[in-house]
């Protein structure tokens, strides 16, 4: 084995080197989207949808299909980034950011790091072009800014590709010939005529690369939103816990990739084991009779990680 240690800038391809066996050079060339349409077309799962229209259909219900617009069609998500952009990236006094045309990807990943990862393939006029979005319909509603940010989430090609390797450096990067799952085999895709084992795939440390440790020290400005993954690792494992977050969210739940929080009622009935006692009675002031009660309610937490996250 011999490494490449040098990179090349091609073009406008970057070109990343990656261990070369024998005279076979493996390497990923990178051309980062200039527009959403095309961070889009780049991790297209249409064909994936085909084939496996069950797992499609329950990711369409998951919050996962609108990671950067949001619930339903509240446009919460949405309306979030706005409201980091003015009470954050513009009040810090060394973002960088005055106005919004000042706004880059790494502004961004403050949030995208989670609600969008492959940002990080585009370049800032895609960040731009996000920001225009999210102010046309947060703040008139604007119908086409709408479907444009409905057109952003974390699909397929996330999780089964992008995501799919943590340790880089001894397992490699994700090939873009390849899905990756349980087993090796072949796909019945022409794009992606492999499928490829991730030795992570029904691991927790998948979803903890979203679904966090806490503070983002990576950023230059750490953020906290989602601390689930260190409460797992932290507090779960230590006293005993062996389930992993697709057991729960995605396996007994029956939920398959619908993966709700505990605010759903299949993942309430499983997190959560609520007990309540009442008594009634009448409290007499003088001559006025007044109908009381006392409640008790024990509320014991059975889910793998802390409740409320994030």
């Amino acid at each position: 084995m011999k490494l490449l240690k040098k990179s090349f800038v091609l073009l406008g391809l970057t070109v990343v080197p990656l261990l070369l066996s024998g005279t076979r050079i493996q390497a990923e060339e990178i051309k980062k989207a200039k527009t959403i349409a095309e961070l889009v077309a780049m991790y297209d799962s249409s064909s994936c949808h085909e084939c496996h229209p069950e797992a499609h259909e329950q990711w369409q219900k998951s919050l996962h299909a609108r990671s950067i617009f949001g619930p339903e069609n509240t446009g919460r998500t949405a309306a979030t980034f706005k409201t980091t952009i003015e009470n954050g990236l513009k009040e810090w006094p060394y973002s960088g950011v005055k106005k919004n045309e000042d706004i880059g990807v790494r502004h961004l990943r403050l949030c995208s790091k989670c609600h969008l990862p492959q940002l990080e393939e585009a370049e800032d006029s895609v960040a731009q072009e996000i920001v225009k979005n999210v102010y046309a319909f947060v703040d008139e509603g604007d119908e086409k800014a709408k479907k444009t940010l409905q057109s952003l989430n974390i699909d397929c090609l996330i999780c089964h590709g992008r995501n799919a390797i943590v340790h880089k450096w001894t397992d490699g990067t994700p090939q873009k010939d390849a899905v990756y799952g349980t087993t090796d085999g072949k796909h019945d895709d022409p794009d992606r005529p492999l499928i490829k084992q991730s030795k992570i795939m029904k691991e927790s440390i998948l979803c903890g690369q979203c679904h966090g440790m806490g503070p983002n020290f990576e950023l230059e400005n750490p953020t906290q939103c989602a601390t689930l993954y260190a409460g797992h690792l932290l507090t779960y494992i230590p006293e005993g816990g062996g389930e992993t977050c697709q057991n729960c969210h995605m396996e007994k739940s029956g939920l398959g990739h619908n993966m709700q929080s505990y605010r759903s009622k299949e993942m309430t009935n499983m997190a959560l084991d609520v007990e309540v006692e009442a008594k009634a009675y009448q409290w007499r002031d003088g001559t006025i009779m007044t109908p009381a009660a006392t409640v008790i309610v024990d509320i014991k937490n059975k889910a793998g990680h802390p409740i409320p996250d994030g």
